[in-house]
Order: structure tokens, then C-alpha cells, then sequence
């Protein structure tokens, strides 16, 4: 992944992040983002952002739930589609240009696969895990910046 952009200072809402992911999506070709497949590629944004900028990408905490990490506002913003595809925002989110650049590279990488892929990959981390076998429902910031981390390093 490319570091070169300068990130802000201050988390965005979750919301606008996954609106732009939302956005990203081309109906007519029949591409969908699901709720489940959404949440994925929020924790992955978050997971990165992290490990490259030591800051997070939005301020809403992500949970261990079954399915993989969760971010609560987000799943009950767009429960109503069930496991439906979730339609694209009327308008793409404003962003700056680095942000801009880093979710499309998260979505480059982690958008051509499955929700259920995605969610596979995410029950095989350290982050979601260890917050199950804590029994905590909040997966912990500074593990997902240390595994995210490892994988910056391998990708080198």
C-alpha cells in the first residue's frame, strides 16, 4: 500500500466512509456491497489506517460479533436491507484527496472479494480473536494497529 498521503487530524464519522465505499459500487454491472461485507472493509480501513498513520480512520469503536468486526452505527443504519445489497449514496461523501486515495486502495484490494470471504479472513485474525476470547465485544485499537502492522511489513 502506498503511504504517501497526509491523513487529518481528526477521525471522520464512520458513516461518511461507508457511504464512500457505497459509492464505489457499479449497480448496473450488478456489483453489491451487503451490510456484512461492508462491515469488512470498514475494519479493514480502520485496521490500516492505523497500522500506516497511527491514528484512526473514523471514531466509532468495532465490535466482535459472529459474522466478523462490526461497527454498530453503521449495521444499524442499513439493517433494513437485510442481506441485501445497499443501494449508493445520492452523493459521494466529500473527502479529502489522501483519504480519497487511501479507501480506494482498501477497496482495490479488499472489495473484489465476498462478504463471506472477507468474513472467513477476519475469523482467522488476531484482532477479532482475541476480543472473542476475551469476551470482550470491542476489538482493541492498538491490536489491530500491531497486526495490521505485520502486514505493511510482509508487504514490503
Amino acid at each position: 500500500m502506498k503511504d504517501g498521503s497526509k491523513q487529518r487530524k481528526k477521525p471522520l464519522d464512520s458513516l461518511k466512509v461507508a457511504e464512500y465505499f457505497l459509492s464505489k459500487i457499479d449497480e448496473d454491472a450488478g456489483e453489491l456491497i451487503s451490510n456484512l461485507k461492508l462491515q469488512k472493509l470498514l475494519y479493514y480501513a480502520q485496521g490500516l489506517h492505523l497500522a500506516m498513520f497511527d491514528e484512526p480512520l473514523f471514531k466509532e469503536e468495532i465490535e466482535a460479533w459472529t459474522h466478523g468486526p462490526v461497527v454498530p452505527k453503521i449495521y444499524h443504519h442499513f439493517k433494513e436491507y437485510g442481506d441485501g445489497g445497499i443501494p449508493s449514496p445520492a452523493k459521494v461523501p466529500k473527502l479529502d484527496k489522501g483519504t480519497i486515495e487511501f479507501l480506494d486502495e482498501i477497496y482495490r484490494i479488499f472489495g473484489q472479494y465476498s462478504a463471506w470471504k472477507l468474513r472467513n479472513m477476519t475469523h482467522e485474525e488476531p484482532p477479532w480473536k482475541q476480543a472473542v476470547a476475551r469476551k470482550n465485544r470491542v476489538i482493541d485499537p492498538k491490536i489491530m494497529r500491531k497486526y495490521f502492522k505485520t502486514l505493511l511489513k510482509d508487504d514490503a
